[in-house]
């Protein structure tokens, strides 16, 4: 395993976080951090000169279906089953206050 990413970088990386660790906790997040860049980094053995690049894992299209205009409900059948109305509208409880 080679050596990434130190402990001063977890430290700097804390600090611009506002995080707060332990020596012990430094030194383990440095032994993980590089675990995981070392793992990345065995992606480069892979040879993807001829992988089409993908935004998406799967080839997966959604379905739509066609707009279809239809008829306008009227504002009577719109408040039909409001609990509450008032002129018209659907009356709420007051969320702002003066």
């Amino acid at each position: 395993m080679s050596k990434i990413i130190d402990k001063k970088d977890v430290l700097h990386i804390a600090d611009l976080a506002r995080l707060q660790f332990s020596e012990k906790e430094a030194e383990r997040f440095t032994d993980e951090l590089n675990n995981i860049l070392d793992y990345i980094h065995k992606l480069d053995e892979l040879d993807t000169s001829d992988v089409e690049p993908t935004s998406h894992a799967l080839d997966l299209s959604n379905v739509f279906r066609e707009d279809e205009q239809k008829e306008q409900l009227n504002n009577e059948q719109v408040l039909k089953n409001a609990p509450d109305k008032e002129q018209g509208h659907f009356k709420v409880p007051r969320v702002i206050e003066n």
